[in-house]
């Protein structure tokens, strides 16, 4: 069922946790769980309780990316639907702080889901990577922009044109991860990361956070 695509839980006051859980396609973003997904932070958007949201995946993948079986029974067009552009819409336009907990791997579409998120926690046994040209595609849900304003066009024009991975250390030394943490341990520190954002003002927060996503867009 739709609904055990992620798994809630509220690991402290005023903090939502949502875990990706399709442990057998190693967290495959379908377009059921894009949807869902959406669905969860749309409620977590308009419930005052909420502060503070943490996305994780499992211990052996955050998200490999798109659901590479829906792409070849639907064609690329299994990418566009209106129900999944409107999943990634709400979702990278939630409007309260969310940060991303990974471990092991953070690939494609993946990687670009933990991008829309305010801040990636690594631990370090963390693998990211845009493979997409390795099966003749291209990064579709934002990759193309966002990776080369969190690591800078050399970084992002070798991860996207050769494909290939980059460790956490890596990653946490070109910008695109903001803290690095012993394996295992990236979801308790993005939790820890999201009870002290609770604790602002949360309207303050809020504003900042806009405010800093269209710093992106301007000169």
């Amino acid at each position: 069922m739709s609904e055990d695509l992620i798994l809630i839980e509220r690991p402290a006051e005023h903090v939502l946790l949502a875990r990706l859980n399709r442990p057998a396609a190693r967290n495959a973003l379908s377009g059921a769980l894009i949807a869902r997904l959406a669905e969860i932070l749309r409620d977590a958007s308009a419930d005052t309780s909420v502060r503070a949201v943490v996305l994780a995946g499992s211990d052996k993948a955050f998200s490999v990316g798109a659901d590479i079986k829906e792409m070849v029974s639907g064609g690329l067009a299994a990418l566009t639907t209106p129900s999944r552009v409107d999943g990634w819409y709400a979702i990278e336009t939630f409007d309260k702080p969310i940060i991303s907990a990974i471990e092991a791997y953070s690939l494609g579409g993946g990687n670009e889901l933990a991008m829309t998120t305010d801040m990636i926690v690594a631990g370090e046994n963390a693998m990211f990577g845009q493979p997409e040209v390795k099966i003749g595609v291209i990064p579709g849900d934002g990759g193309t922009q966002r990776l080369i304003r969190a690591v800078g066009k050399p970084m992002a024009m070798r991860m996207i044109l050769t494909g290939e991975f980059i460790d956490a250390a890596t990653a946490f030394t070109c910008g695109l991860v903001a803290d690095l943490v012993p394996a295992g341990q990236a979801e308790a520190r993005a939790i820890e990361h999201a009870v002290a954002i609770s604790a602002n003002a949360p309207i303050s927060v809020r504003l900042a956070k806009d405010a800093v996503l269209k710093a992106e867009e301007v000169p």
